[in-house]
């Protein structure tokens, strides 16, 4: 008697449609970011198709589009041309689209046209990670890490060389239009056959358009540069002015001499400063992990102790973090509604003018002066009247309960970049530009939290 076997015919057609959903496992991520995306508010997306006057091909629907996305950035496939491939071969996939498959343009101009109010989406989620309970703002965690622009550090130049370059071009630019003027009763012998003689030599339009694209450059890094001494000029005024009011009230002449007031409109660059062709945004930094230099963004969390959830998010383009302690905290207020009552952060994020910021009075701060090891710190001594800022704050990481706070730093902070870079894959950003790479990464951000939500509902259901 032969063996029997299950049937099995894949030229077997369906009699009825099968229910899409039934392909994957109840407690599936791809069937959660379903549900989720179908309780969000997509109003400021759904709004735009309301004004098109129906004519034309119908677009994909914008729920799926938005499911796609999510979805791929939660597993890593964050590329058009990756998700596209999905919907024809990863079974999620398939469902989320109901059997559709978008191209690669099709997607990319979707997450394009609507990145600022997918960014949007990062605070709706937010909110549903603090009503289940996973956002408590007892102790939030800060540090930041360099991401790859998609741009080469290869395609920079500095503002000494634009200069040169740009006085060569222009140069250039000159002789070929003498000589093109010169050949002018040549023109089939210059431009082929066909063409109506009038167009540009393609060595000529090449020169023309770089040299458009380095004055440009030079332009912004010039308007930079008049920017920040215009901030500094404002500063040093202040000093002076505070400086001549103390002196008026105790009748005695201030040691040193006046803070400089700069000219802004005399600033130029630094000949050494920098800008890329291909993301002037971007910046080149070094990356501590790998101790090399790349084109890259500052990446900025801020994550809540409870569940690793990511509270506020930023893109800066400074190499350092010193400065960046105020914004994040400003924007767990306005992402939250209030302060976390503890804040931990590395050296890189001390600053007197932070410390001392009136917005984060009321938050208890770790955040050590400098590199100092927890072993240097010294045992709990009685902190003198007359202690610097300096002194304070070491005398509360030397506490016991400082040693207790600072130590949790890194356990809440440093994996939510490995879970992003190393287990998502995310080291590079997709698109160009301050606006839309900080779009990008809040929605990294999202569906990290969207994860941890996940996860979180998964152990609820088990327990």
């Amino acid at each position: 008697m032969g063996k029997t076997f299950r049937s099995y015919d894949m030229n077997q057609q369906l009699l009825l449609p099968p229910d899409l959903r039934q392909w994957l496992r109840p407690d599936h991520l791809a069937l959660y970011v379903s549900d989720v995306v179908e309780a969000l508010d997509l109003s400021g997306i759904l709004k735009v198709y309301e004004e098109g006057d129906g004519r034309g091909r119908p677009p994909y629907h914008p729920v799926l589009m938005v499911k796609l996305l999510i979805y791929g950035y939660c597993i890593g496939k964050m590329s058009s041309r990756k998700i596209e491939q999905a919907t024809h071969d990863d079974v999620a996939f398939r469902v989320l689209s109901c059997n559709q498959q978008p191209d690669h343009d099709s997607i990319a101009e979707f997450r394009k046209r609507h990145l600022p109010e997918l960014a949007k989406l990062f605070v709706q989620v937010l909110e549903l990670c603090q009503r289940a309970g996973l956002v408590k703002l007892g102790h939030v965690a800060i540090d930041g890490t360099k991401i790859k622009a998609n741009a080469s550090k290869w395609q920079t130049m500095s503002y000494a060389r634009m200069t040169e370059a740009e006085q060569e071009l222009a140069a250039e630019v000159e002789r070929l239009l003498a000589a093109a003027q010169r050949v002018d009763d040549e023109e089939d012998k210059l431009y082929g056959q066909g063409q109506r003689g009038d167009e540009l030599p393609a060595d000529l339009r090449n020169r023309e358009s770089r040299l458009a694209r380095i004055r440009e450059l030079k332009a912004d890094m010039e308007r930079e540069a008049r920017e920040a001494a215009e901030k500094k000029a404002e500063a040093a005024k202040q000093r002076n002015k505070e400086h001549a009011q103390k002196e008026q009230e105790s009748g005695q002449k201030f040691r040193g001499r006046p803070a400089r007031v700069i000219d802004p409109e005399q600033v130029i660059p630094a000949g050494k400063t920098k800008r890329n062709f291909t993301d002037p945004d971007s910046r080149i930094m070094k990356d501590h992990g790998t101790k090399t230099f790349q084109q890259a963004y500052n990446i900025q969390i801020g994550v809540d102790a409870q569940a690793q959830i990511i509270v506020a998010a930023k893109v800066v383009q400074a190499g350092v973090d010193q400065e960046q302690l105020v914004p994040l905290l400003r924007e767990v207020e306005k992402n939250l509604g209030r302060l976390p009552n503890q804040v931990s952060a590395d050296a890189g994020y001390y600053s007197r003018a932070a410390i001392t910021h009136q917005s984060v009075r009321d938050v208890d701060l770790h955040v050590p002066p400098n590199q100092r090891k927890p072993l240097d710190w010294g045992p709990e001594v009685a902190l003198p009247e007359n202690a610097t800022l300096q002194e304070r704050m070491w005398h509360k990481l030397g506490s016991k309960a400082g040693r207790e706070v600072f130590s949790k730093r890194k356990v809440i902070v440093e994996p939510v970049f490995a879970q992003v870079k190393h287990v998502r894959g995310f080291r590079q950003f997709l698109l160009r530009g301050l606006a839309q790479v900080e779009a990008e990464w809040l929605l990294v951000c999202m569906t990290h939290n969207l994860m941890k939500m996940f996860r979180a509902t998964k152990q609820l259901q088990m327990a």
